[in-house]
């Protein structure tokens, strides 16, 4: 396998270069494998057996990093399985269970078409059982040995997160890379923390990965650099769209919306 994923060379164009480039970039590549990409979409659209969730998601447009406010990092978590398992044989397990990873605190809510191109899902992350932050993603690309997901509108993080499978010297690596800005100036105030969290979830889903593989007590490599330490203050207004922010204003209101639809109004 090389180095990059089709998809991942489209992130990497987007670090320093205009949408319009990004785009350029996209075409150049989709004709040798048009069927891993998803279908361009002007609003996102969730299925109906998750749509209950997806409140935060239908309607919205995909954000990538150069749609966010928050300086722009490059961030990686990547673990080695030996030859436990191939990178085909990991991938295929990754996109068939790809929520049952997760640490708790975080819900995937998978279509039935699973992860797809062109497929939407919405997710909820929180500690606890506390309310939860809803959000989604849509599946941006997916092969046999890597999919990639991009975040709508709303979501904590306008990005672009890779997950792969590659293969060097006869072992496994499991790779998750992400290319992110905070989406407005209220994440970008809470990335301290923010970070911590995204630190130890995506951990915790690489040690949960492995121990499904027989590869216990892992050691996850962890890299993170700030790409642009510029923040795009055109982009402030994304606080419209903020999932906290509405999320809270769903479950505040849901007594309402109840009473309406008991009465039939």
């Amino acid at each position: 396998m090389s180095d990059e994923t089709s998809a991942e060379r489209v992130v990497e164009a987007g670090q320093a270069a205009p949408a319009t480039q990004v785009d350029e970039a996209a075409a150049s590549i989709t004709p040798r494998d048009a069927g891993n990409w998803a279908a361009k979409v002007d609003r996102l659209s969730v299925a109906d057996e998750v749509s209950g969730f997806g409140y935060n998601v239908a309607g919205r447009r995909v954000a990538g990093p150069h749609q966010g406010f928050g300086r722009l990092w490059q961030r990686t978590y990547s673990v080695d399985l030996g030859s436990a398992v191939g990178p085909q044989e990991l991938v295929a397990d990754w996109r068939a269970h790809f929520g049952d990873f997760w640490p708790k605190g975080g819900v995937f809510h998978g279509a039935l078409t699973g992860i797809e191109p062109g497929a939407v899902a919405p997710l909820e992350v929180g500690g606890g059982r506390g309310p939860k932050l809803a959000t989604g993603v849509l599946v941006l690309y997916a092969d046999d040995e890597s999919f990639t997901f991009m975040t709508p509108e709303g979501h904590m993080f306008a990005s672009m997160i890779t997950f792969s499978g590659e293969e060097a010297d006869g072992a496994t690596t499991a790779r998750i890379r992400i290319l992110l800005r905070t989406s407005d100036p209220l994440f970008e105030l809470g990335w301290p923390i923010m970070k911590r969290a995204e630190d130890t979830f995506w951990s915790g889903t690489l040690r949960n990965l492995a121990a499904s593989h027989g590869v216990d007590d892992v050691h996850v490599q962890e890299e993170s650099e700030c790409l642009d330490r510029q923040r795009l203050w055109k982009n402030w207004r994304n606080v419209w769209h903020n999932a906290g922010i509405r999320s809270a204003w769903h479950i505040v209101t849901a007594p309402f919306r109840s009473q309406k639809s008991a009465t039939g109004a």
